[in-house]
């Protein structure tokens, strides 16, 4: 595998690109969710950046399997290219959980393409281990590529692994930026666009190094839980909990997660700002969580951390909602001295601060 490159080495900027192309590899183990998902992106969509619609950008080439025109050998052209050090720069996008190689005694577990020179299948790991040391930078899209997600559950017989496990927390690209991990299962399309979109700039000489957290996440889009930006979160305050999927309150007693995962999801939206789970009465289930799916199972439970907090803010809850109550009694009806009469009779006395 490549060398990593530890977080404590001085880093710039990279100098300003006029064209930069995008390899997307869905080779791990997934679904292709992820690329159908950034279809769906508006803020911005994948047609602006590819269009050259974006003030500021780079000519930008998008390598994508799943929308691309070419196929077969037209397609991997771009690949054995850039394996070669004939395509820069490039930024490698991976999609889907990294397979262990190591651990079976025949076959592969993923692969694209063939090596002409032993033709034999080219497996998800050489390639990361042939581009990675190349590109400018990588970015993990979707929960299976940053953390492993749904194939890498406890007994699964892959080994598999997220990009940070199988090339290091501390890696480094040649540009000296770390790997960028954008989750979700599938991944938000405006986070991921948002995202790429902001690597661009950077690789453009118009942004700074992208803030990322300990999980190599973006900062500003998953620096908050779900439940900070949930329509629902003021039932939670007051102990008002759903007990059906019918209801508008908190359904953290129905098996949601929000509190404690990092999501920008409520506030964001799915599509145009529309939808997203909470939003339509779908539980939060950890999917941008390194821990998930395992630390989130069963789905569809009680978080254990949420029965001893439900019980805990229920007394509370209870008195807050009776005395909102009363108050929102008394607010909701006009002043007395609005009426018709002769006389004026408001009796208005200024409050004093």
């Amino acid at each position: 595998m490549p060398e990593a490159v530890p977080y404590g080495r001085k880093t710039q900027t990279p100098s300003p690109v006029a064209e930069v192309h995008i390899l997307w590899m869905t080779a791990g183990l997934g679904c292709d969710g992820d690329s159908v998902s950034i279809t769906a992106a508006t803020q911005p969509s994948i047609e602006d950046v590819v269009l050259g619609a974006i003030p500021g950008l780079p000519k930008v080439h998008v390598h994508n399997p799943v929308i691309a025109y070419e196929n077969g050998d037209d397609f991997l052209k771009y690949w054995y290219l850039a394996a070669e050090g004939k395509l820069e720069p490039f930024v490698l996008v991976v999609e889907g959980s990294i397979p262990n190689e190591k651990i079976k005694k025949e076959g592969y577990w993923a692969a694209l393409g063939t090596d002409p020179h032993t033709g034999q299948p080219i497996t998800t790991n050489e390639w990361i281990d042939r581009l990675a040391p190349k590109a400018l930078a990588i970015v993990g899209a979707g929960t299976c590529a940053t953390y492993g997600g749904i194939h890498a559950m406890e007994g699964n017989p892959t080994g598999c692994m997220g990009l940070a496990d199988y090339l290091g927390w501390g890696w480094k690209s040649k540009a000296g930026l770390p790997i960028v991990n954008v989750p979700g299962c599938p991944v938000q399309p405006d986070n991921f666009m948002e995202t790429l979109l902001y690597l661009l700039y950077q690789v453009a000489g118009l942004a700074p190094m992208i803030p990322l957290d300990d999980e190599l996440r973006p900062k500003w889009l998953f620096g908050k839980t779900v439940h900070e930006g949930c329509d629902r979160a003021g039932y939670y305050e007051q102990g008002d909990f759903a007990e059906d999927y019918n209801s508008s309150k908190c359904i953290v007693k129905l098996g949601c997660w929000g509190p404690v995962v990092n999501c920008n999801v409520p506030k964001r939206g799915w599509m145009n700002g529309m939808g997203g789970c909470p939003n339509v009465g779908g539980i939060c289930i950890g999917c941008t969580m390194p821990g998930f799916p395992d630390k989130f199972m069963p789905f569809m439970d009680e978080p254990p951390g949420a029965k001893v907090s439900a019980t805990a803010i229920g007394v509370y809850g209870r008195a807050i909602r009776a005395l909102r109550s009363l108050t929102n009694d008394t607010v909701n009806k006009e002043p007395k001295w609005r009426h018709p009469r002769a006389v004026l009779t408001t009796g208005y006395t200024p409050r004093a601060y």
